[in-house]
């Protein structure tokens, strides 16, 4: 399933930090082409470098890993493998970013992004601690803000590409069905990749996916009491539970 759009109801602000965010990784993809593998190489976080607090070189690249090596937690966050890897990165954060910013406030929400890309970085690393693999990608912190959403508008609608085969149709389906069945399925793969056997091999890292779904899950379910509070207009998000008790905040 592809997502496409969604309709949780109006947004009150401009979604600047998400726009942002969609910007820096772009232009971080387009240097990477300018600067070929190295940078990649050299910019990603390694979990046995993590572990151990020592930078590990990359042979006969002119880019060194940034010193503390603990930075690559940061800018892992902005690297990604290939096209595929971005545009996917991006069109959730495109379509379930915005919401949630609206909804905890654009420095909150870009701090809010940035945790939950640590916790996604720490929840790969603890199943793998001495892996030399590079980890990269924006999908930890993106998977923060899937489970924030989850909490926020699980009813909202979202207009999503299935493919069957090679078929394919349009259907609008909840917010909670759309990301519940994308955590379960991150859920099943990061348990499969438990294995020793499987957990070297590379490819996706789904327990940073899990690991940064669950830390947005629990701080948005955290959140929510107070943001309920401060709402304006609760017309806005009718998704949201109706509370006779609440009034204009002037927020």
């Amino acid at each position: 399933m592809i997502p496409i759009s969604d309709d949780p109801g109006p947004r009150r602000t401009l979604p600047v930090v998400t726009y942002a965010l969609i910007a820096a990784n772009i232009l971080v993809f387009v240097v990477e082409q300018v600067r070929g593998s190295c940078f990649i190489l050299a910019y990603s976080t390694v979990p046995a470098g993590i572990t151990s607090g020592k930078s590990f070189g990359i042979a006969d690249c002119a880019y060194g890993q940034p010193t503390p090596v603990y930075l690559t937690l940061l800018t892992s966050m902005f690297l990604h493998a290939n096209i595929a890897h971005i545009a996917g990165n991006m069109l959730f954060l495109w379509i379930f970013g915005d919401n949630v910013e609206d909804r905890l406030g654009h420095v909150r929400y870009l701090l809010f992004y940035l945790f939950c890309g640590l916790v996604a970085s720490a929840a790969q690393i603890a199943i793998d601690p001495t892996s030399q693999l590079p980890n990269l990608g924006a999908s930890g912190a993106i998977a923060g803000v899937l489970g924030a959403y989850l909490v926020f508008f699980p009813g909202a609608q979202v207009r999503t590409l299935i493919f069957v085969g090679f078929f394919f149709t349009l259907a609008q389906l909840s917010a909670f069905v759309v990301i519940g069945l994308w955590f379960v399925l991150q859920l099943l793969y990061s348990l499969v990749l438990l294995d020793p056997n499987q957990v070297q091999t590379g490819g996706v890292a789904y327990m940073a996916h899990v690991g940064g779904f669950v830390a947005g899950l629990v701080i948005a379910l955290l959140a929510r009491p107070f943001i309920q509070r401060n709402m304006r207009h609760d017309t806005y998000y009718p998704y949201w539970p109706q509370h006779p008790n609440l009034r204009d905040s002037g927020y």
